[in-house]
């Protein structure tokens, strides 16, 4: 994947993450550099960015460090192979104490 593709899938994936905790009513800020800060009514965070070198979206929670690779079709875990969303919403769920689906 060249640097631009990884830069427009990067920042759209940050634009529907932020999207999608607005619509959630999680409060979230886009700092600049493609970092995504998610804050918690116990001052905790989530923080979501792009990292250029690896090509990947990087996460880092209360329950760990998560990078996420494109798949050609998602971002995927490159762990457990887990689809962006579906582990952003388990680990924003976890923090904020209730469920949030994103």
């Amino acid at each position: 994947m060249q640097d631009k593709e990884f830069s427009d899938l990067a920042e759209a994936a940050l634009r529907r993450i932020e999207a999608a905790l607005d619509a959630a009513g999680v409060d979230c800020e886009q700092a600049s550099g493609g970092v995504l800060e998610i804050e918690f009514a116990d001052d905790s965070r989530i923080v979501v960015n792009r990292h250029g070198a690896a090509r990947e979206i990087w996460v880092a929670a209360r329950a760990g460090g998560f990078h996420f690779h494109w798949d050609g079709a998602v971002w995927r875990d490159t762990r457990d192979k887990a689809e962006l969303f579906a582990k952003l919403s388990q680990l924003v769920s976890q923090q904020a104490g209730e469920p949030v689906t994103l």
